[in-house]
């Protein structure tokens, strides 16, 4: 059976990246990949399957279990809106830290596709990916949700405030930077200077970021794991990340914005 195309390792010479070869330079590699996961994407994996772990010893069956995505942080309105704007500020800086040891290690970051040279062609790309991998997902969500594997999602527990939807928009952005960078263009960069193969690199980077949704159970975990699979090769492919940071904040858009405009009344 074969796979579609876009799915099946990419070509020699897309996405190609130099084996690191030298001892002392590998070693340092390692050392920046393990402290760039403690300090991001990794040390909230574990902190995720510690919140997993914590709600299956709940007597409260899991499907009966809610976890929130956006929840109010602090009691003061205004107080609310810098905590939730600092959370933005972070993972903003989560990514921009992967473009920066990109940049450092002599990678410019049009070598990961983050450049403006096909902009109409990326946003096409970007809503076509979050339609791939949107309405399936929901479908999976649900589906965890009837087998009692899943926690109920809410998007938002927010406050009808003035500041809601802008918030909700900026932290799908953010949130979209900050994986895309550090699981798709820092990750998979490093990896292969490593000198694992795509398959690999691919297959530990979409595990890593499906233990980074753990908190939401069974069906999240699967969820991003698939959408990382998906994700990583498309990047592999065609060397453009842009579509996918598009593709990511789409659909945390639609989820986080759709879900505090719907009549309470008609919320799952």
């Amino acid at each position: 059976m074969r796979l579609p195309s876009w799915l099946a390792a990419p070509p020699s010479g897309v996405g190609d990246v130099s084996e690191v070869r030298d001892p002392a330079a590998r070693r340092l590699i390692v050392l920046e990949i393990a402290v760039m996961l403690t300090v991001t994407i990794g040390l909230s994996a574990l902190r995720s399957a510690l919140s997993l772990v914590d709600s299956l010893l709940s007597p409260v069956p899991l499907a009966e279990q809610q976890v929130a995505l956006n929840a109010p942080a602090a009691q003061a309105g205004l107080v609310d809106l810098a905590l939730q704007l600092v959370r933005v500020l972070q993972l903003a800086g989560w990514g921009a830290l992967g473009a920066y040891l990109l940049l450092r290690a002599g990678f410019p970051l049009v070598k990961v596709g983050l450049d403006g040279s096909r902009r109409l062609r990326d946003l096409r790309d970007s809503v076509g990916l979050a339609a791939l991998i949107g309405l399936p997902g929901l479908g999976l969500y649900l589906i965890a949700r009837a087998i009692g594997v899943s926690l109920e999602v809410a998007p938002t527990t927010l406050d009808d405030v003035w500041w809601r939807t802008p918030v909700l928009v900026l932290s799908a952005c953010a949130n979209a930077w900050a994986e895309e960078l550090v699981m798709i263009g820092y990750l998979l960069t490093r990896l292969r200077q490593l000198g694992w193969s795509a398959d690999r690199a691919v297959a530990a980077s979409a595990v890593l970021r499906g233990c980074y949704h753990l908190y939401q159970g069974l069906g999240g975990f699967v969820g991003n794991i698939v959408m990382g699979l998906v994700f990583g090769r498309v990047w592999q492919r065609t060397g453009r990340l842009w579509p996918l940071v598009g593709a990511h904040a789409l659909i945390d858009v639609v989820a986080f914005v759709g879900y505090a405009l719907l009549p309470a009344g008609l919320r799952p």
